[in-house]
């Protein structure tokens, strides 16, 4: 009986210091939870401004932004819930602008046409360079990476007197047709690409499958995260890109709406706003609906030869 006690006792002490060895984790816990809301509230705090101000009105927007509109003195004031919600700018937007879609189809448009073209042209070119042995491979695909490390600035000059021999100057054309050619969605794919294992293949080779067979029944399906990741990444980057058509587009019918918005003035700020929330709703989209995809491709680029 002395023993079962002294048994229960023992246990219980145990128990004890185990709660005293998980409080300090715990705390640790919850302080980093805490941290990474209040990080993410403030990286998003841009997002509720465009919404506050998108349903302000045009007395308190002015009110607000006096200092910036008048360029007088003082701080702008800003209150995330208007005292007077109304959606006029919406309204004003959506049924009083149809420049507003006539620019957002030409997005539409071209952001699809340079993804179509980077599916008919990286991922071949991804799974060549990832599969096969050829001459001067490394030496391609180490050319393929600078040329992806460049600025615009850099091949803007090149880019343009090609696009001119072309005669694609002030056409949507000059935009897509460097954007197909882009080797970022190579490298990205090629990783993607590189998780293949050389068994599998030589498995199918065996087994009578032909190299284009491989590449629709072996290689797309195993990097498709990839894939998708690429294209995710190029739908954000094409959906927002600024100095490519206003470099090679002057006819503002054929600007994409990412230009739009800097034509807006700071005494159009509700427009303004709501305009910018149009614009980021599909982004937005494409981003929540191919989250996973771009986290493994990330992941998949990440792995070493």
């Amino acid at each position: 009986m002395t023993g079962f006690i002294k048994g229960k006792r023992e246990k219980r002490c145990i128990r004890h210091l185990l709660r005293r060895a998980k409080a300090p984790r715990l705390a640790a816990e919850y302080l980093a939870s805490v941290l990474l809301v209040l990080t993410g509230l403030f990286l998003c705090s841009p997002v509720f401004l465009l919404l506050s101000g998108s349903i302000t009105g045009e007395f308190e927007l002015a009110r607000a932004l006096k200092p910036a509109l008048l360029g007088g003195g003082g701080f702008i004031s800003w209150e995330f819930i208007p005292e007077f919600p109304t959606f006029a700018s919406f309204r004003k937007l959506l049924f009083y602008s149809p420049q507003f879609f006539l620019l957002f189809w030409n997005s539409i448009k071209m952001v699809l046409l340079i993804l179509a073209g980077q599916l008919l042209i990286a991922v071949p070119a991804a799974w060549a360079f990832a599969v096969y042995q050829f001459p001067f491979r490394r030496m391609l695909f180490t050319l393929y990476i600078v040329l992806m490390l460049m600025p615009f600035q850099v091949t803007m000059l090149s880019s343009y007197l090609v696009l001119d021999k072309l005669r694609l100057l002030d056409t949507q054309g000059s935009v897509i047709l460097p954007a197909v050619f882009s080797t970022f969605p190579v490298f990205l794919i090629y990783r993607g690409f590189r998780s293949v294992h050389p068994g599998l293949l030589e498995a199918g080779r065996i087994d009578g499958a032909g190299e284009l067979r491989l590449f629709v029944v072996v290689g797309l399906p195993l990097g498709s995260p990839a894939i998708l990741s690429a294209f995710v990444l190029g739908f954000l980057e094409y959906w927002n890109m600024i100095e490519q058509p206003l470099t090679f587009i002057k006819t503002k019918a054929l600007w994409p709406l990412s230009l739009y918005l800097p034509e807006i003035g700071l005494g159009q700020a509700g427009f303004a706003f709501a305009a910018s929330v149009v614009t980021l709703i599909p982004a937005l989209f494409i981003f929540l609906l191919g989250q996973d995809y771009l986290e493994q491709g990330i992941a998949m680029s990440g792995l070493k030869e």
